[in-house]
């Protein structure tokens, strides 16, 4: 029998993965806190909520793009995000509170593994990929500072 040897996944390929499943995971959450948002808030938050998974879907993209560019393979299945993510899935939060409390906690997750890969990519003397995670950083400490002042914090 031929069998196919394949590289070793890297520590940055993995990385890298784990940021498609993220950015995978948050983007469903994302649109399921689109649709079910609901009171006073709901046409700002409806509106955020749109504007926040469009941005996940473009960043899952420049991931796995990324990703293929330094020779790894971009999961892309619902099974593998969910065995590769670090957030959790949605826990069917119901008030916009609870939702922006959610989000909150998954853009500060996102942002510590967003450091962590940024020192990856220079320890490896990938400087496309800290790019890519330093210039997420900004944008996500953005997200959390509003989404505090959102909820009065």
């Amino acid at each position: 029998m031929n069998q196919v040897q394949t590289a070793p996944i890297t520590k940055l390929q993995a990385a890298l993965n784990t940021q498609v499943a993220n950015w995978s995971v948050l983007y469903t959450k994302l649109h399921r806190y689109h649709w079910y948002v609901k009171g006073p808030h709901f046409f700002t938050l409806h509106e955020k909520f749109e504007e926040l998974y469009n941005e996940a879907a473009n960043i899952v993209d420049e991931a796995a793009e990324r990703l293929l560019t330094i020779g790894g393979e971009p999961i892309a299945t619902m099974g593998e995000y969910l065995q590769a993510t670090t957030l959790a899935e949605t826990n069917h939060e119901k008030t916009a509170n609870e939702m922006v409390a959610s989000l909150i906690a998954d853009y500060k997750q996102l942002r510590e593994e967003l450091y962590a890969l940024a020192s990856l990519a220079e320890d490896e003397q990938a400087p496309a990929t800290n790019d890519f995670a330093v210039g997420l950083i900004a944008s996500i400490d953005q997200h959390i500072w509003m989404f505090h002042a959102y909820l009065g914090e």
